[in-house]
């Protein structure tokens, strides 16, 4: 039996190929630094059934009217803003993320960004290994407190909440703002809903858990960064483009707020030569906030799963064109 061909477009944790190669006819892009050149993805697409996808892969109405055997596009991510959600469904194309399996790590790794910001962990790391440490000093590296202080969120998904869940044990008060208020979550987790300007003035510590649409593309602006307190810390596991990294700068540079810790950038990877490497009250990580080998393992797993399941008939369990599946007629286990 002729096994479909599926594009995989960087090799993923051992648990997902080898789900996908008992089942799949597997191409894979080997050069784990960098992304299939756009010339490749295109070539490789147009002869696969499925592809298996990454946030740094485009996967545009270019590409998908190249690609007429494609049935299904596995995005290994939980956003999706690589793809295009509504050119996949004009084409009956099935979009699938991996929702769910990510979300604690990332908050530990949002909390993580947060603690560290706020106590000026990297900066101390480098001064130990720096050899200027010479004695205990009283004003040596002081830093901000993170417990009994205001803890804002932007967005209140699965993250956010899973972040909110954590501040309870700092002693935190926990506000929040999302375009669909959770009065589900405001009792249980102890948060109060608030207008975005409101979240921005009150909070000791911001962080971002909004998707990037063009609503919240440079959601944190400007204006937006000066309404902040001067000893606020802006976390973000987000998307990059969510904040406006010119303003940032600036802010941070001035003193408009005390610090940042971010995982994700507009450009990524981040040029060696921003500007925003120069501030030392900027941590940048390269996106890894669901890098732990569990979590890895389990998004390569299901963004197999969710593959597989649609090139055999079958409705994937994490649809994003859930519209796409039910035109099609898959059903659960079909």
């Amino acid at each position: 039996m002729t096994l479909p061909r599926v594009y995989v477009c960087r090799r993923l944790p051992d648990r997902g190929m080898d789900l996908l190669r008992g089942g799949a006819d597997v191409r894979v892009w080997d050069q784990n630094e960098v992304p299939p050149p756009r010339d490749v993805l295109l070539r490789e697409a147009s002869q696969a059934f499925g592809l298996v996808s990454l946030l740094t892969d485009r996967i545009d109405d270019e590409l998908l009217s190249q690609a007429p055997k494609l049935r299904v596009v596995a995005n290994y991510a939980v956003g999706y803003d690589n793809i295009d959600v509504d050119a996949a469904t004009r084409r009956g194309v099935v979009a699938t993320n991996t929702p769910d399996v990510l979300t604690e790590t990332t908050a530990d790794l949002a909390w993580a960004l947060l603690m560290a910001a706020a106590r000026r962990v990297v900066e101390a790391d480098a001064f130990t290994r720096s050899g200027k440490w010479r004695s205990w000093q009283p004003e040596l590296l002081l830093g901000q407190d993170v417990h009994g202080r205001t803890l804002g969120l932007v967005g209140l998904g699965r993250i956010g909440a899973a972040v909110a869940r954590r501040a309870q044990g700092f002693g935190m008060r926990v506000l929040y703002h999302d375009v669909v208020r959770r009065e589900d979550l405001e009792g249980k987790l102890g948060i109060q809903f608030r207008p975005l300007e409101s979240v921005l003035v009150e909070s000791d510590f911001v962080s971002l858990h909004t998707p990037l649409t063009p609503q919240t593309r440079h959601l944190i602006n400007a204006d937006r960064l000066r309404s902040m307190k001067p000893t606020a810390v802006l976390v973000n596991t987000s998307r990059g483009p969510v904040i406006d990294e010119a303003a940032l700068y600036e802010a941070l540079k001035n003193g408009t707020i005390w610090a940042a810790g971010l995982d994700v950038f507009e450009r990524e990877p981040l040029a060696t030569d921003s500007p925003l490497l120069t501030l030392p009250n900027l941590i940048a990580l390269p996106h890894v906030a669901s890098a732990s080998f569990e979590t890895r393992s389990r998004m390569a797993e299901m963004a197999a799963a969710n593959c597989l399941a649609v090139l055999a008939g079958r409705a994937p369990a994490n649809p994003i064109n859930p519209g796409v599946v039910t035109r099609l007629g898959l059903r659960e286990g079909a």
